[in-house]
Formats: C-alpha cells, structure tokens, sequence
C-alpha cells in the first residue's frame, strides 16, 4: 500500500528526515510513534503531498502506480465553526468536486463516526471529541485507500479516546489501511497490528508489536525466596541464561532479565531444583510498549 525509500527532507540546515524507509501493507493498523520534531508530521505532509522531498521514494498502491485515494486527518483540524456537521461535510464534497449521490455519502460518514445527531448542530458548540469525529468523517468522506491520522485522541477524555478507537477499528473492517500517528502508546496497544518507531528522522523499529517486543525488551522471571539465603543469592546472580540479574535482599527478591520468557522461566525452574533452592514464587513478566518505546527513543541509536 505505501512503501517509502530512502526518504530525506531539510529545513535550511536541520535534516528533519534522514534516509527513512517505512512500508505500510494493505489493511494494516501502523502505530506511528516517535518523540516531537522526529521527523513523523513532515512524512505525512510528504505523503499526502502538502510539502515537497527532498530525495528519496514514496510508492502508493499494491501496483506502485501511486494511483490511490488518501484521508488525512490533521491534529488540529481547523473547519468553519459557523456551520453545522452536515453543511461542513457538503462543502467537503464540492472541494471534492463529488459528483455522486452527496446525501447518502454524507449519511454514511456520519453513521461510521458516530456524528448523525451531532451534525445538526453548529460546530462552534462542539467538543473536542465531537470535532475529531466529523474530522474522521471528512476525511473518510472521499473513501480513501489510506487514511492518516495524526493525534486522533489529544486531549480527549478516556469515553473520547475509546469511541475514536472504536471507529478506527470500524474503518479497518471495511478494508481501510490506517496511519495512526499518536503518542498515547496504550492507543496503538489497542489497534495497531504494525508499528514502527521514529528516531533521528528515520525508522528504530518496525514490525508487529511482539517482534519489536521481543527484539528490543526483555522478559523478567520474578523469584521471590522462601527467606533470605546468601547462598542462592549467588547461585542466582550467576544465572548462565539471563542477560542480567537484580537482587532485592530486603524482600528475598531476585529477577532475572531473559530474551524468551516462557524458555528463561523453564530453565529457572530447573536450576532452583537442581541446586535446591527453596522459594514461595515463580512470576514471568513482560515487557510493555511503553518500557520498549523508551528504551528506543531514550537511548542512543545509530
């Protein structure tokens, strides 16, 4: 659906972009993330062709023709507030220049986001929520192949945040492929299938979220002991198969930081039997987007 190569953008001496490649699939959910000014605002500006490359590729469509319909959805949407939902949606088809039934087109983008009642009223009295909503709606409006969605949820209330999630899947079912650009980490949990993480203007992880989280976490086998034993204190720091070992002497705590959960876990439990250490509990923990996302973003890469 989108594929881009070797992507570079400048402004004057600052190299917002800096060799990017990023492939999106046909009927995927893409988690964007990356910290502000990594270069995320001015791909998608590229993409949708509001500002120029500097070099590089950006291939649309399953052919590359780049013959493909795209939805983009700005963070901050900007509509005139004097008119109501479906004014605003009618004045979206005549920039369009949409030349089919209007009404039925209007009533479908308004059912998919939840906006039928709402659009009757003026939009100078919406809330945010709302105005993200007939934001969607407009966007979606041309039935684009890829739609971009730059912080759908900003500042919206938890009930805002789940009812934009919720059209977003919506929009997947129907065949919709998804740019979802956020910060809200737990969001792209929710729906994204793919993700891929900016850094210093190009990708420092791309994948589905168990690849990066196996790719870049740690598992952590907890083992709290039955009471405080210098002994295994040791044998456990020595542990051949964990990439690091903490001890926590106050509450008889040992966790051991592995590539593969569920092999560390099996492994842990035969070498406590095997050297006869006695303890109250096993507890295998993964790690979260968010601690994966920060160790990228955070640390230095190259």
């Amino acid at each position: 659906m989108l594929e881009i190569r070797d992507l570079y953008k400048s402004y004057k001496n600052f190299k917002v972009l800096n060799g990017l490649y990023m492939t999106i699939r046909k009927g995927d959910i893409y988690g964007f993330l990356g910290k502000n000014g990594c270069g995320k605002t001015t791909t998608m500006s590229i993409i949708c062709n509001i500002i120029p490359k500097d070099s590089g590729e950006i291939i649309l469509g399953e052919d590359g023709t780049n013959k493909i319909k795209i939805g983009y959805l700005p963070e901050t949407p900007s509509m005139y507030d004097y008119m109501n939902g479906y004014e605003y949606l009618g004045y979206i088809a005549h920039c369009m220049k949409y030349d089919g039934d209007v009404k039925k087109r209007i009533t479908g983008a308004l059912a998919l986001t939840g906006m039928t009642e709402g659009a009757k009223r003026r939009i100078k009295g919406y809330s945010r929520g709302m105005t993200q909503r007939l934001g969607i709606a407009a966007a979606i409006f041309g039935r684009p192949d890829l739609l971009i969605l730059d912080e759908p949820t900003s500042a919206l209330d938890p009930e805002g945040r789940a009812e934009v999630m919720n059209i977003i899947r919506n929009l997947s079912d129907t065949g919709c492929t998804i740019l979802l650009c956020t910060h809200i980490l737990g969001d792209v949990e929710r729906v994204a299938n793919r993700v891929g993480i900016m850094r210093d203007g190009r990708l420092a992880a791309e994948g589905s979220i168990d690849q990066i989280l196996a790719s870049f976490g740690l598992d952590s086998v907890e083992i709290q002991l039955s009471e405080p034993d210098e002994r295994a204190y040791g044998l456990l720091q020595e542990l051949p198969f964990a990439e690091r070992v903490q001890v926590n002497e106050k509450v008889g705590l040992v966790i051991a930081d592995v590539k593969d959960g569920q092999a560390g876990m099996g492994e842990t439990i035969r070498f406590l039997a095997d050297n006869a250490v006695s303890v109250t509990s096993l507890r295998l923990s993964r790690p979260t987007l968010e601690q994966v996302y920060l160790s990228i973003v955070g640390g230095h890469w190259s």
